[in-house]
């Protein structure tokens, strides 16, 4: 196996990990002092992906890896996740890229950004009126 491929499979193992909520496997693929670019942000720990994949309220019904491309220590790739707002029963689809880098078999650092309006305006937690700007 080529580091290419345990890499794709490194990052579709945490990616696993939002529909089974599995956090001993989250800690195995996710390193501790992660760095975690996205939505305007920079943060640093495993215990923010933590709080995403055990987000209370919202459960993961289906994962669709769209594109996953693999070259040296980075893996790239673009997913539709289907959440179910518990509360509601409301379903939506979200639209995800991100960049992965890793060292030694786990994620050490990515980058990303996700469709948040669109899940929230379609699990109906932001009204449905037209945005002004």
């Amino acid at each position: 196996m080529t580091e290419q491929e345990r890499n794709a499979e490194v990052v579709r193992r945490y990616l696993r990990t939002f529909v089974t909520k599995d956090l001993a496997e989250l800690r195995a693929v996710v390193a501790e002092d992660v760095l975690i670019y996205g939505s305007g942000t920079r943060v640093r720990g495993r215990r923010f992906v933590e709080g995403a994949v055990s987000s209370p309220g919202l459960t993961v019904l289906d994962q669709e890896i769209v594109e996953l491309f693999a070259a040296g220590d980075r893996v790239v790739v673009s997913l539709a996740q289907t959440y179910r707002r518990d509360a509601t029963g409301a379903t939506a689809v979200q639209s995800t890229c991100k960049m992965y880098r890793l060292a030694g078999g786990r994620i050490v650092q990515f980058w990303g950004e996700q469709d948040v309006f669109g899940l929230l305006r379609g699990l109906g937690m932001l009204a449905d009126e037209p945005i002004e700007f």
